[in-house]
């Protein structure tokens, strides 16, 4: 079943378009990692989903819908949708108790009284890991470690039984070891209670650990999409490519993925590969291909012509006309 559905997104900012085109299909229970480079409109179009866009931001085009209920980018936070953002500090009220903060959307949107709710915040501390939680319910965010105010951000995001949930970025500030228990409960969650998780990351190593599916955005565009094993080992854009071969631990400069999707580690003294080049901003984009001015495999045509999705053997799309 499908959690959630986008098609054809377009979000313009001062300058031109931001995304242009975009589509998604997010089944129950999978996790879809959204990936690509700062300003490639991964975090944009997670808030237009959510109806949290900027001031000179807006939706032009596109509608979506969330377990079969449409609804338009850009309104209101549709019912079935939450999203966990970056700084959990940042998205906690500092003057609201933990437990009450995740009470609150239990009473506003689920119709609990405060008693219910509480207990069901209790509950859900419970379920993100957060030990003691009937004692713990009465503390500030101030009194919580960065990762502890993350659970207490994720249970929030859960206490109305979400289709989906959007993870943007969640474990940027953390350190190495809590990172990989918030996305252990992340992926735990998707698959224990059958909602669908859209992880937004630039992390390569979180996307191979984690997802089932993944999406590589490149100047608004999905430029390839498929399923992780077959991105990592057979990238069809050379984007993807070369992306795969800044990660520490690839072993070369060959367009393949390594076979350890999971390698951590470089050999000393080797210099970490780089795509020479900047991603151009909304208003600068030319007719053809955004990468073909950075791509070594360009030909002329590429910087004419907008290259369409197209299917891809062993699985997934990919927009280009000279397939890595």
């Amino acid at each position: 079943m499908t959690a959630l559905t986008v098609e054809n997104l377009r979000i313009d900012v001062p300058g031109g378009p931001a995304v242009a085109g975009l589509d998604l299909a997010i089944g129950r229970g999978r996790v879809f990692c959204l990936v690509g480079e700062s300003g490639c409109g991964k975090s944009l179009t997670a808030l237009a989903l959510m109806g949290l866009l900027p001031a000179g931001a807006r939706v032009v085009s596109g509608t979506a819908s969330i377990d079969g209920r449409p609804f338009r980018p850009g309104s209101p936070t549709p019912a079935g949708l939450a999203m966990v953002h970056q700084d959990a500090m940042a998205s906690l009220d500092p003057l609201m108790t933990v437990g009450r903060q995740i009470a609150e959307p239990l009473v506003a949107r689920a119709g609990l009284g405060r008693r219910a709710a509480m207990a069901e915040a209790v509950r859900l501390m419970e379920r993100v890991g957060i030990a003691g939680a009937a004692a713990r319910a009465g503390a500030w965010p101030h009194e919580f470690s960065g990762g502890m105010n993350q659970r207490v951000a994720i249970a929030m995001a859960l206490a109305c039984r979400p289709a989906l949930l959007i993870a943007d970025e969640p474990t940027t500030a953390l350190d190495v070891t809590v990172q990989a228990q918030i996305l252990d409960l992340l992926a735990g969650l998707a698959a224990d209670t059958g909602m669908g998780l859209i992880f937004i990351t630039h992390d390569l190593g979180v996307v191979a650990e984690i997802a089932d599916e993944m999406a590589v955005m490149y100047a608004g565009r999905i430029v390839e999409q498929g399923p992780v094993g077959r991105i990592f080992d057979a990238p069809a854009h050379p984007y993807t490519a070369e992306l795969l071969a800044c990660r520490p631990g690839h072993q070369g400069s060959g367009r393949q993925g390594s076979g350890d999707r999971r390698s951590g580690h470089r050999a000393r003294g080797s210099q970490l590969a780089a795509i020479p080049g900047m991603v151009p901003p909304p208003g600068r984009r030319g007719p053809g291909c955004d990468f073909a001015p950075r791509c070594r495999h360009a030909i002329k045509s590429c910087g004419m012509m907008l290259p369409e999705l197209r299917s891809v053997a062993g699985g997934g799309l990919v927009a280009c006309g000279v397939p890595a």
